[in-house]
């Protein structure tokens, strides 16, 4: 392993023009600041230079409590905050490029996963591509009005995997695919033009997709453990439990996160995933096209079966969770007008009465 997470670099959080503009947002007295990493009740930032031109040694800060309870959650890696004299996060500034799932286990509360990411690098392994999985990742990803591009890892494996991670970007309406290999460097020179000076990208896979191995390629030191490959199906264990970003030599910053099991959509539906099969639905004889079975539908005599049957399936979902959540804000408006009721003068004698 490498020494502690180093600053964001020369010039690779924001140039000297944005720097102005956010610190100009923050009242007095107040310093802008990245989060790198959460830490139990800590979080690691890293404050760029008075002439913007660097970053100052990361250090561990803590947040007051009221930020720590917020209804939007506490700070989460890659988000923008301001500290306080005391070194402590007073508040976070506005999310920009937020990658927010359904929290697990419960249909009424979002996950914010990562913030501030320009990119999402949807990662699949060799051998073991889902592309009804890599569809949910890309709707995160639009959700959060983030760009995403494919990479197939573990490329070393497969002959054809250049045309496997074509085929499959063309199904998720994606323009940008990778093939990589981490072990023997191919791809990682064409990946690497996409991760320009600047740009936040984000790793969004399963567990043992070869994320972590990915991380440690595109850094060239050993920063992220790794675990061994199964001789059963070639994939890796689950290795990487916390969100850190980590400025690549190029200047980007690379954000990777645990593999995921549940996927679940939070706002903005099927978004970009089926970017395609939504333009195709503009030409639908009937507004209302459900695409199955119509006269005059645009979408069935083009879009495979299997995806269309994907699509309404996302979509059932989030109407789903839509009606969940409105059910839920409706009991809570509920519960607050009966409090008002109770705090009135007389209630008590009107409840014996």
């Amino acid at each position: 392993m490498s020494n502690p997470t180093p600053g964001l670099g020369q010039r690779s959080h924001l140039v000297r023009g944005e720097l102005d503009e956010l610190a100009g947002e923050l009242p007095h007295s107040y310093s802008p600041a990245r989060v790198l990493a959460q830490h139990s009740d800590r979080w690691l930032v890293s404050e760029p230079t008075p002439d913007g031109e660097g970053s100052l040694p990361p250090r561990l800060v803590p947040a007051r409590a009221r930020v720590r309870e917020q209804a939007a959650g506490a700070p989460v890696t890659g988000d923008w905050v301001a500290l306080d004299e005391g070194g402590a996060i007073a508040f976070v500034l506005e999310r920009h490029g937020a990658i927010t799932r359904r929290a697990a286990g419960d249909v009424t509360a979002a996950q914010t996963l990562a913030s501030g990411v320009d990119l999402a690098l949807i990662t699949e392994p060799v051998g073991a591509v889902n592309a009804r999985r890599a569809e949910r990742f890309v709707a995160l990803a639009a959700a959060g009005g983030v760009d995403a591009a494919l990479v197939l890892t573990k490329a070393d494996l497969d002959p054809d995997a250049d045309l496997v991670a074509a085929r499959l970007a063309r199904e998720l309406g994606l323009v940008d695919a990778y093939a990589v290999s981490a072990s023997t460097g191919d791809g990682l020179g064409v990946l690497g033009t996409a991760l320009r000076p600047g740009v936040t990208a984000v790793l969004l896979g399963p567990s043992g997709a070869g994320k972590s191995t990915l991380a440690n390629a595109l850094l060239g030191v050993e920063r992220m453990a790794t675990g061994e490959i199964r001789a059963t199906d070639g994939r890796g264990r689950h290795t990487t439990v916390t969100r850190e970003l980590l400025p690549l030599p190029g200047g980007a910053l690379l954000l990777d996160t645990p593999g995921m099991r549940e996927i679940g959509l939070w706002d903005g539906g099927a978004g970009g995933a089926f970017a395609d099969l939504e333009a195709l639905a503009a030409d639908c004889r009937f507004a209302d096209c459900s695409h199955d079975g119509e006269p005059g539908c645009a979408v069935q005599p083009v879009i495979e079966p299997e995806r269309l049957a994907a699509w309404r399936k996302l979509a059932r979902e989030q109407a789903w969770v839509d009606d969940r959540r409105a059910a839920a804000q409706d009991r809570e408006a509920l519960g607050r007008h009966y409090a008002r009721i109770k705090r009135q003068p007389g209630f008590d004698k009107r409840s014996r009465s």
